[in-house]
């Protein structure tokens, strides 16, 4: 790799509503169903980033890194169409950034 070759960090951030959840131990599970699918299929890190006390809303943040900004996209996109197909859980607000 030389200083010439280019480097792109993407975060999705994905902020979501489990209206059904009644404790933080259900939103946990749902969160850490998620996490571990993306993470598998997509070989992207994964946190729960926001509203961590909150029984029904949360926001997770993946992050991917590479030399190929199309090939991240389509990746991040990919990943954001899985979690809109989980059942019972209404997305808010997506963004994407770039570094």
């Amino acid at each position: 790799m030389s200083a010439r070759d280019p480097v792109h960090v993407a975060l999705l951030t994905i902020e979501l509503m489990i209206p059904w959840s009644d404790s933080l131990k259900s939103k946990r599970r749902v969160i850490r169903s998620i996490k571990d699918r993306l993470g598998a299929r997509f070989n992207v890190s994964v946190a729960e980033i926001g509203f961590l006390e909150e029984w029904q809303r949360a926001a997770i943040g993946v992050v991917m890194i590479g030399n190929d900004r199309q090939h991240l996209e389509s990746c991040l996109s990919a990943a954001n169409r899985m979690v809109e197909e989980v059942a019972d859980i209404h997305l808010l607000h997506v963004a994407l950034e770039w570094r």
